[in-house]
């Protein structure tokens, strides 16, 4: 499961928001796993990647709902400031919403 702040479930939904920088010791998601984001339903993780916080730019930032890098780098700082202090590394998750299969094609 992935979970975000309340304030990026409609980012999500409308498509504007279709990864997520982690920040973990080891990497929890798996390319082609499904998973679950409460608020917005199943996904499919179509990419995972080991990235440098500090190569990141605009153009990364755009696919995590923000508009600029030093958005997405006050965001990341925010939120994992131990993680940063621990040397963590940062994943990059691509995922695609699934739409959920009729319960007849289950």
């Amino acid at each position: 499961m992935l979970l975000f702040k309340k304030k990026f479930v409609s980012a999500i939904l409308a498509g504007q928001k279709t990864q997520t920088i982690r920040l973990w010791k080891t990497c929890r998601m798996r390319t082609g796993q499904r998973s679950f984001i409460p608020g917005v339903g199943p996904i499919r993780i179509t990419a995972v990647e080991l990235v440098e916080l500090s190569e990141l730019t605009d153009a990364d930032a755009r696919p995590d709902g923000f508009e600029s890098i030093e958005q997405l780098r006050a965001e990341i700082a925010r939120l994992y400031p131990e993680q940063i202090a621990a040397g963590y590394r940062a994943f990059r998750i691509v995922f695609a919403l699934e739409t959920p299969r009729p319960p007849s094609e289950a």
